[in-house]
């Protein structure tokens, strides 16, 4: 596929280090030139120097024959110029933009292509606001992700000594929870991926991801761990736009406060939020954290655009008592630096957002595309079509169907129901068919299992 990248940030920059990989013609568009270079040196890609709005820019990247352009710059203006550019003079078959402004969001009438001709909206800001919503919705995981719309959910954990599962083969869930029905997607030991067999044993501070109907989430996780109370307080620093969406979405079950610096901005937020309390300050203020009692709070945010300042407010809340804390992290390098230790998460919104841009790169007709452990791994939901003679997959049971190696069936959702992967199960037309890929150099191999051939037309 030949895909124009434009802006070679850290979502355009991973972006192109996903795709590049998997065997795509790419070109990435910034005014930034040491940028591009620094991209051009590790991967195996076209860079042009210029702006991504411009005509003639796009015709040196070759939108002439471009399949697909992505606009994720700094600016949600070029973007959208862009995409017009691109429909009205390329005719590029698919346009990807970011836009972040809630002001833009808001007005749904205005990206169609009798306006501005956006086929994908990219909010950032949206993306990182679900992700840690539901993190808080489960203390205790590491990374939650939803499958039609929520119908089952992804969930990692890292087992802890004294788990009911730990030192117990895999196959032996069944008997711990004869009436929940789950599957072991992935385990990573030590920062090593391992494909879970029955005989797998689960040891201590494994990350444990598996899945289930979203009812049973809850029932599996305290097998791989102590079960954590609820959250109630939650303190976030810094009130940007994450910070206020986040707040927006969990101020009616939660008790929430806000730390943020600029006194403009809290005017905004007091006004604007209903129940959360707004505090003007700086979230490192130690004195400020003992005041607003932080050794009570649940959980401690860390949601400001520094990553410096986010990592140091985050030791020191934890330091004070705070019983959980999360950390937005913008570079990538630092995320592994300090995960697990005194910062018990760390939040990527690269990682995040790159599964949305993802599962609209992939051929066949691939659902939705999330990262696993900060890219080590990918879970890919595709949506099985045609018949036994068109497809590769449908009418066959799982056990019959030659996947690539690393790669797994963890479930199925055929309309309501949650179907838990066994050998047996037939997969039909129609289902959300869940796989896990340790492996990510056969991502090509998964699309092509699920596209139809033509005799189905």
């Amino acid at each position: 596929m030949k895909i124009i990248i434009l802006g070679a940030g850290q979502v355009g920059g991973t972006l192109a280090e996903h795709l590049a990989s998997e065997a795509n013609d790419i070109t990435v568009v910034d005014t930034d030139g040491d940028r591009l270079r620094a991209l051009g040196d590790r991967l195996d890609i076209r860079t042009v120097q210029g702006k991504g709005s411009f005509p003639t820019v796009l015709r040196q990247a070759g939108a002439d024959d471009a399949d697909m352009l992505v606009a994720v710059t700094n600016s949600d203006e070029v973007n959208m110029i862009a995409c017009q550019v691109a429909y009205t003079l390329f005719h590029t078959p698919t346009r990807i933009a970011r836009v972040r402004e809630a002001a833009y969001l808001t007005r749904e009438a205005l990206f169609d292509n009798e306006a501005i001709p956006v086929d994908v909206l990219i909010s950032p800001e949206q993306v990182v606001t679900n992700y840690i919503k539901r993190l808080i919705e489960y203390p205790g995981a590491l990374q939650v992700i939803d499958f039609a719309e929520g119908k089952a959910q992804l969930v990692g954990v890292k087992a802890y000594y004294g788990g009911p599962l730990v030192g117990q083969q895999l196959k032996q869930i069944r008997q711990h929870m004869p009436k929940v029905d789950t599957r072991v997607a992935a385990i990573f030991r030590r920062d090593r991926a391992i494909m879970p067999q029955g005989d797998t044993v689960i040891e201590a501070d494994d990350e444990v991801f598996f899945i289930a109907a979203k009812a049973d989430i809850r029932a599996v996780m305290s097998e791989m761990r102590r079960v954590e109370n609820e959250y109630k307080r939650v303190v976030i620093a810094g009130g940007g736009h994450i910070g206020e969406r986040l707040a927006e979405a969990i101020e009616s079950r939660y008790q929430v406060k806000i730390i943020e610096m600029n006194p403009a901005r809290c005017r905004y937020l007091s006004e604007n939020l209903e129940s959360t309390i707004v505090l003007q300050g700086s979230s490192s203020d130690r004195d400020l954290l003992v005041e607003e009692n932080i050794k009570d709070a649940d959980i401690f945010l860390a949601l400001t655009n520094d990553d410096e300042a986010n990592i140091m407010s985050s030791l020191l809340a934890k330091r004070l008592g705070a019983r959980k804390v999360m950390t937005l992290i913008n570079n990538p390098a630092y995320v592994d630096l300090i995960q697990g230790g005194e910062i018990d998460i760390a939040i990527s919104p690269q990682l995040a957002t790159i599964g949305s841009l993802l599962t609209h790169v992939r051929r066949g007709d691939i659902e939705s595309v999330h990262s696993l452990r900060r890219g080590a791994a990918e879970a890919i939901e595709a949506i099985a079509h045609g018949d036994a003679r068109s497809s590769k997959v449908v009418g066959k049971a799982i056990k019959d169907i030659s996947l690539p190696p690393g790669t797994t069936i963890g479930a199925i959702i055929r309309d309501e129901e949650v179907l838990i992967a066994h050998d047996v199960t037939v997969i039909e037309s129609g289902d959300h068919v869940i796989l896990f890929l340790m492996d990510k150099k056969h991502i090509r191999d998964v699309e092509r299992l699920f596209q139809v051939g033509l005799t189905f037309f």
